[in-house]
């Protein structure tokens, strides 16, 4: 193992995994961190954008910032979100794009890719697809998005340079990478990076 990858990916994916089942199947249940309508509205999402999706594409939500905020989503992009979740993110970059771009949203939650899919067919949104992949290997062509969003996400993945890589594969020439995260000013003991209760607690 290198020292860039701390913990196993495996290991850490099924913690993570079974992390956003729980909020997928229970997205009402107390957690260690927010959900849903109030977390977006504390986070700056405007309240018009919000309010207009259903109550499936929003109370799964579990983001950490708005990246959508970083540079605004232009009609007719294509758009990769990364650990898209229950899809919330991905419907608002729908709405964006509108229906001459296109918008992939990819997860390795089956129950959360469950939850997606299902708004999307609800929303009538033919273009937006959610995929089975992982981070480190994103199921989308090469140079094929004009933006690439994650919220929430890095953080949560052991191989953090083949993550970034693989973002920057999918991306098209002068395309965009827009995430935000949770970052850690202070030099973390090794001893807690490798316990991998404490990536997800």
């Amino acid at each position: 193992m290198s020292d860039a990858v701390m913990v196993d990916p495996a290991t850490l994916r099924s913690e993570v995994q079974a992390k956003y089942r729980e909020v997928a199947l229970e997205p009402d249940a107390e957690y260690h961190f927010h959900t849903g309508r109030a977390l977006a509205r504390h986070l700056g999402y405007p309240d018009d954008v919000v309010s207009a999706l259903p109550d499936a594409a929003v109370e799964a939500f579990a983001g950490v910032a708005n990246p959508m905020a970083l540079h605004p989503i232009d009609t007719g992009e294509h758009v990769v979100d990364v650990g898209s979740g229950g899809g919330f993110d991905s419907f608002i970059a729908a709405g964006a794009v509108g229906e001459s771009g296109a918008v992939i949203g990819i997860d390795m939650t089956p129950e959360m890719l469950e939850r997606s899919r299902r708004t999307a067919a609800e929303l009538g949104y033919d273009h937006v697809e959610f995929r089975d992949g992982l981070v480190e290997d994103l199921p989308v062509d090469d140079g094929w998005a004009d933006v690439v969003m994650a919220n929430g996400v890095f953080n949560l993945v052991a191989d953090k340079r083949r993550a970034f890589a693989e973002a920057m594969r999918v991306l098209k020439p002068g395309g965009r990478l827009q995430f935000a995260d949770i970052a850690n000013g202070r030099e973390v003991p090794e001893d807690a990076v490798r316990d991998i209760d404490l990536w997800t607690a």
